[in-house]
């Protein structure tokens, strides 16, 4: 029978489970739960490089996006945007949206499926070019072009695929016709189950929140969250620590005995080990925020602080930049100062080693 785990039990199985010896990508993105959240930002690397450089052997700043137009995978919504397999995406779709588009709007979709048909592969430029829709406001306030606005919703309505970025944009070709999910609430349940392979353990009020961010990516059923939720609970393993209830998979055992090297791990803020906000006070006890777009006068760590973890505790946290060519890596600790003890050093100073090889820069 399974041991009664405590908060340091948990907190280990959460960073054991999570960052898995190295392996291939796309068994990477599995292991994953089949998701990879993207972001545009590179500081010192994009989110999702920096994710994977700790799950994929000998892997490199960008090579995703490198090898992206070989891989079986597709850019799309999840819970946020990223990267998923083609069994999580087919869970999804077709999909509802709840912004609902007019006639007249369809009419003009209508008009740009035609053009990446024609064109086969398709960069927003050609097709803004071919059709003149003009500039649009878009929702942040800014001024984007209406063809773009709608290669990105009929992207997300399912209707196109994203086969590579140009310079970072994306090109599109038409997607295949969905077939819609005979099980709704099968459907969900294992979307949910992707989740938690994702994120375990997981505080009860974070698994009904990212079970309810579904409504992102299967907009159809959200009507179905509450029960989904209620389902989850009742088939995963569960403890009540410190008054607190937790939920991860029935077939882990978090008091197994992971094995938690003495290593240094810089992070990215998205990280699946450190993503939820709520379970990283919890496990590490400290409130850690993305600041990025935070004003810079109010930052407290930094515009794009990466977590410093340190065997099974995230000590601290570290701004890293290439300015010249050569990495430059400022770290900051919660305690006021770093641990005293040599070993720490020396893993410091090989995690930016291995960074430095990962951006292809000197340090």
């Amino acid at each position: 029978m399974p041991t009664q785990p405590d908060l340091a039990t948990l907190r280990r199985h959460a960073v054991a489970r999570s960052l898995f010896a190295p392996t291939t990508l796309l068994a990477a993105v599995q292991r994953l739960g089949g998701f990879v959240q993207a972001d545009p930002l590179r500081a010192p690397a994009r989110a999702q490089d920096l994710t994977l450089r700790h799950r994929v052997k000998g892997y490199r700043a960008g090579d995703l996006e490198r090898r992206y137009p070989r891989l079986p995978l597709q850019e799309d919504f999840f819970i946020n945007y990223g990267f998923v397999t083609p069994e999580l995406r087919a869970l999804m779709h077709p999909r509802t949206t709840r912004r609902v588009w007019d006639a007249a709007r369809w009419r003009l979709a209508e008009a740009v499926l035609a053009e990446v048909e024609r064109l086969g592969e398709a960069h927003p430029a050609d097709v803004d070019a071919a059709l003149g829709h003009g500039p649009v406001k878009n929702w942040f306030g800014g001024n984007s072009r209406l063809s773009t606005e709608l290669l990105d919703g009929l992207h997300y309505r399912g209707r196109l695929d994203v086969v590579r970025r140009d310079s970072g944009t994306r090109v599109y070709r038409l997607a295949q016709a969905w077939e819609a999910h005979p099980e709704p609430q099968t459907a969900m349940d294992a979307l949910a189950d992707a989740l938690v392979q994702k994120y375990a353990p997981l505080p009860a009020n974070s698994l009904s929140l990212v079970i309810r961010m579904l409504f992102h990516g299967a907009h159809q059923w959200r009507d179905l969250a509450a029960t989904t939720i209620a389902r989850a609970k009742s088939r995963l393993a569960h403890a009540r620590v410190d008054g607190v209830d937790w939920y991860w998979p029935a077939d882990e055992d978090p008091a197994r005995g992971w094995r938690i090297p003495s290593q240094v791990r810089l992070l990215a803020p998205f990280d699946p080990v450190v993503w939820d906000r709520r379970r990283f006070e919890l496990l590490w006890g400290w409130p850690y925020r993305f600041e990025a777009y935070t004003p810079a006068a109010k930052r407290v760590r930094g515009h794009y602080a990466l977590p410093l973890l340190w065997r099974d505790q995230v000590i601290g946290w570290a701004n890293a930049g290439v300015r010249g060519g050569q990495l430059q890596v400022d770290c900051g600790y919660v305690s006021g100062r770093a641990p005293r003890d040599a070993a720490f050093r020396a893993a410091l100073d090989e995690e930016i080693t291995r960074l430095a090889v990962f951006l292809g820069v000197a340090r």
